[in-house]
């Protein structure tokens, strides 16, 4: 189990000030969403190759997966991150749905979804990138996204059938959905590749809100997953000093050492 950092943990810091916290704090990536507002792709590659750690995710360029009219774009979208990917050495790149469209039956924006993702699967496997969908939750952050729930994702999941698109399972986004995280988390284990975390409400650091994140990352590692998860989160005090206290009070009862 490897513990990314977001892009944002220290506002108005850069991404390599991100990427030396990440080494100094221990920890094993930096998520970097908007990778096209990176100045040059490859000074940030030759920054990473020094510091010792690089970034781990990405984000395409949001363009709905549920309208078919925007297919093309998307996957033109994602052939300029897959490129981007090569040059950061990055393998995962995270997709949101975009929202539900009113006049359009949910069964069919469903399947455009699945349809262009079958598109994209060849993309993914020749460059040996995952493509991770990420459900988030309606009620607090983002009214009318169109998948929520992990198990309608799962099922897309299972329809595109493809190693190289997987689900990215919010614990923050999950819990406000549906609860049930833990049987959640662990029972789609096989279609995750990537988990974030936060805790709830307020969205800050595990161990400020009603997540037990000691027994959530105990059950993720017992699973045998050994892929990263991100810290995306606020912070109620200095970042440094949270991180010191998530690893103090979260990672060591959990049994979890970063140096996995």
């Amino acid at each position: 189990m490897k513990f990314s950092l977001c892009i944002g943990a220290y506002p108005g810091k850069d991404e390599i000030w991100h990427l030396e916290k990440v080494r100094e704090h221990g920890l094993h990536g930096l998520e970097y969403y908007a990778w096209w507002e990176l100045p040059d792709l490859r000074r940030t590659a030759r920054e990473q190759e020094r510091i010792g750690v690089g970034i781990c995710a990405v984000c395409t360029k949001f363009i709905s997966l549920v309208d078919e009219t925007l297919s093309e774009a998307y996957i033109a979208a994602l052939r300029e991150t897959i490129e981007a990917c090569k040059i950061l050495h990055v393998s995962s790149i995270i997709s949101q749905t975009g929202n539900v469209l009113p006049d359009v039956p949910r069964e069919q924006q469903r399947q455009t979804m699945v349809e262009t993702l079958k598109r994209c699967a060849p993309l993914l496997e020749q460059a040996g990138v995952v493509l991770e969908v990420e459900p988030l939750n309606g009620l607090v952050d983002h009214p009318g996204h169109f998948l929520q729930r992990s198990d309608e994702s799962v099922e897309v999941i299972d329809q595109v059938g493809s190693p190289h698109v997987k689900l990215l399972f919010d614990v923050y986004h999950q819990q406000i959905t549906e609860g049930n995280v833990i049987r959640n988390a662990t029972g789609y284990r096989d279609r995750i590749n990537h988990y974030h975390i936060a805790d709830n409400p307020g969205r800050k650091e595990p161990g400020t809100g009603e997540l037990n994140y000691v027994n959530i990352l105990k059950a993720i590692r017992e699973t045998g997953f050994a892929g990263f998860v991100g810290l995306e989160c606020g912070f109620t005090t200095h970042p440094d000093e949270a991180l010191e206290a998530f690893k103090r009070d979260v990672l060591v009862p959990a049994g979890i050492p970063l140096a996995t």
